[in-house]
């Protein structure tokens, strides 16, 4: 599989295991084909995975999810930096692909490429359901929507649902960047969700 994204529709979603699921995703293109698994970076044992649960800790935390493909070849890492405010996608040989980094908490994002061009932005709408991406000239390139799973789910476990929709043609790595856009925002702004 020379390119597991290129389907102009993706599903992200996140298994349905309670607080003990968080940074773990699976990727689907439009068949529902899984293309992509994604878990933590490193090999967190149950007391670090617990201390994103423990009252009174902040889930702000610097986390590292592994992409790969549903053989276990390695795509990319996305690695959310502390707090909110940068989140760096790196290739499978450490090289940077991309960057989005925070211009107004739960609002925008700016895109940034390898090199650290612009190369576009993610405006938020007020409940961080909606995301869309947009190049440098304004032109939505792509929309990324959280699903509804119903309230149970929404409220004792970290099993979100996305939906990216893109508009081809979308250059690389924007392209890239937009799909990746459903984890980083998960990472960013959903996985405070916690049973406390």
């Amino acid at each position: 599989m020379s390119d597991p994204f290129s389907s102009s529709t993706l599903r992200i979603e996140q298994p349905r295991r309670g607080p003990f699921a968080k940074s773990r995703y699976k990727v689907m293109d439009g068949e529902g084909a899984v293309v992509a698994i994604a878990a933590p970076a490193d090999d967190q044992g149950r007391a670090e995975v617990m201390r994103g649960i423990v009252p009174g800790k902040s889930n702000l935390d610097a986390r590292a999810v592994l992409l790969t493909t549903p053989d276990g070849d390695p795509l990319f890492v996305v690695e959310k930096q502390k707090g909110r405010d940068y989140t760096e996608i790196l290739g499978p040989k450490e090289d940077v692909v991309g960057s989005f980094v925070t211009e107004r908490v739960g609002r925008r994002y700016v895109v940034y490429d390898g090199d650290g061009t612009l190369i576009g932005a993610v405006d938020v709408d007020v409940p961080h359901n909606n995301f869309a991406v947009h190049d440098t000239g304004g032109t939505k390139v792509a929309h990324v929507r959280k699903k509804w799973a119903g309230l149970a789910t929404h409220l004792l476990t970290t099993a979100d649902k996305y939906e990216a929709e893109i508009f081809d043609p979308v250059p690389e790595p924007l392209r890239t960047m937009a799909v990746m856009t459903a984890i980083v925002m998960d990472m960013t702004l959903h996985e405070s969700k916690e049973i406390t």
